[in-house]
């Protein structure tokens, strides 16, 4: 087991390289590429070693439990051991998968699309008022996105970041110019552009039903995180109150996690996180019980391209999948550390982007561009 704990471009993915005594590699990401935790889940990766390196990689699973069932906080954990759990979870299928010559979406007896729909977030971190705001839509357009996500609660920082709601309200001023972008949105796109907002969790009820009512009229695809993610019980008292699909998920982990969240009865599409929430086969799991409960599955991608590639696998392996989340304009920045030698960003064309058929979860790591961050070095006793 190698770690990598990469710095660039404002994000700092962690990565995890697995290498068999057969000469095959698998790579995984840890998700907790932007907020807080990197340097966590690299600690957690080095900490879950012993149970990793030695083990018989041909059975991803046999190993999830391993981990999952003997190291206590994993029961009832959160993002850390999940994101690092995922990470290696991520790189056995992709070794399993390798060594049969074979896609990981294979293994799942489904490929259910040859292509999927994509989104664009992340193209108006450069604005913070209503007007320029909006009109940096522009720009995801022209590159033939036609479904784009945003956070028209937030603020953005001097180094391009973004902050989001303080103590559960925004301002009058603040609240105003919220309305006045979304508002502004629409005029900008047009009727036919599907738009979802991400509140992030943010407001309290006053705020929240004004806001909803808004995107009510403007005809969103979906509101992502209405509420903050530890209130279950505030989705079912909102469940049905507008005609709005609901979204939530990013910051949920495990099938247990998912099975409350759709207990609710107030979530319309859940957001498993492939690099948070166990890895590719929970994912897959999660989609199949969403499924159970009429929900579809969008997953969250916002991480390196590693991840996006792990998620392909498992979105092309779930019959109720829905757009996929990208961030196309990482790579503006002019530290950016690309992991790839292949990203699929690149490979996005009018929106869509194609399943590759590439054995493995299809990722060709530049090993000379995170070769720099290796953090920890595990081997085997032989």
């Amino acid at each position: 087991m190698r770690v990598f704990n990469i710095r660039g471009g404002g994000l700092h993915p962690v990565l995890v390289e697995l290498s068999t005594k057969d000469g095959l590699k698998g790579y995984g990401e840890a998700a907790v590429a932007y907020g807080i935790g990197a340097n966590a889940a690299a600690g957690m990766l080095s900490d879950l070693a012993h149970k990793v390196v030695g083990a018989d990689a041909t059975y991803p699973r046999n190993i999830w439990h391993e981990i999952y069932d003997n190291s206590f906080w994993t029961k009832g954990g959160g993002a850390i051991v999940f994101a690092a759990l995922s990470a290696i979870d991520q790189a056995l299928w992709d070794i399993k998968a390798q060594s049969l010559g074979i896609p990981v979406y294979e293994l799942f007896g489904a490929k259910f699309e040859t292509s999927l729909e994509v989104y664009a977030n992340g193209w108006n971190s450069a604005h913070d008022d209503a007007m320029e705001w909006a009109k940096a839509a522009e720009r995801p357009l022209k590159d033939g996105y036609t479904i784009l996500k945003c956070y028209p609660l937030a603020t953005r920082q001097k180094e391009g970041t973004l902050r989001h709601v303080q103590r559960r309200a925004l301002s009058t001023e603040e609240f105003k110019r919220a309305i006045d972008r979304v508002r502004n949105l629409r005029k900008v796109v047009g009727p036919d552009i599907g738009l979802m907002f991400d509140l992030s969790g943010g407001l309290n009820n006053d705020q929240l039903i004004r806001f909803m009512d808004v995107c009510t009229e403007l005809d969103v695809t979906w509101v992502e995180e209405p509420l903050d993610p530890f209130n279950l019980q505030g989705l079912r008292h909102l469940a049905g109150r507008w005609p709005i699909p609901i979204a939530a998920g990013e910051r949920v982990y495990t099938r247990q996690g998912f099975r409350n969240l759709l207990e609710t009865g107030g979530v319309d599409i859940v957001m498993p996180d492939v690099g948070n929430c166990g890895g590719i086969f929970e994912a897959v799991q999660i989609a199949a019980m969403a499924e159970s409960y009429n929900a579809r599955v969008s997953p969250h991608n916002c991480a390196s391209s590693l991840c996006t590639a792990a998620t392909i696998q498992v979105w092309a392996a779930s019959a109720i999948g829905m757009p996929l989340e990208t961030y196309p304009y990482f790579p503006d920045a002019n530290d950016y550390v690309q992991v790839l030698a292949n990203p699929p960003e690149k490979a996005v064309v009018n929106g869509r982007l194609s399943v590759p058929t590439d054995p493995g979860i299809g990722a060709v790591v530049d090993a000379e561009a995170i070769a720099p961050f290796r953090c920890f070095d595990f081997r085997a006793d032989v």
